[in-house]
């Protein structure tokens, strides 16, 4: 069963972080889990999606801070019309520690472990860019129970 709950606590402590950019897979493939078309200011914030993380790549072989294992293709697509100034934060909520490695519409990839607590993830874009944001949710050990939460609340 997914964490609905922590998904309701975890909203309410957050800690933003820069991204760090990094080298990565290949956005082309679909994702496994869907993607959404999303325009600054949307209804329905948070939008989550429940996933397994993680899978056989190795993202720790990646260059800068990106750690964990994760799936060939990205895990969610979110297809974003920006305002150019209202944040844009993707944050993960497991009982496993999690990770996240994006691929935002500009072509830079970002990376993140433990920023949105002890275990889960978050990369928060301060002025997105509109496009395409490929996500991979990664783990660190199996395939573990996770939600992908994407969001502009704080």
């Amino acid at each position: 069963m997914f964490l609905r709950s922590t998904l309701v606590a975890a909203g309410l402590g957050l800690v933003a972080i820069a991204a760090q950019p990094a080298l990565a897979q290949t956005p082309s493939s679909d994702p496994t889990y869907g993607e959404i078309t999303l325009s600054s200011g949307f209804l329905n914030d948070p939008q989550v999606v429940e996933l397994y993380a993680g899978g056989p790549v190795n993202g720790g072989a990646l260059p800068g801070s990106c750690v964990g294992e994760i799936g060939d293709a990205p895990d969610y697509r979110v297809n974003f019309q920006s305002d150019g100034s209202t944040p844009l934060f993707f944050r993960t909520v497991s009982l496993a520690d999690t990770t996240l490695i994006i691929n935002g519409p500009d072509g830079s990839w970002y990376c993140d472990d433990d920023s949105f607590g002890e275990l889960d993830a978050q990369v928060r874009f301060a002025r997105p860019a509109s496009g395409a944001y490929d996500v991979w949710v990664g783990a660190f050990d199996g395939s573990p129970e996770a939600i992908l939460i994407i969001t502009e609340i704080p």
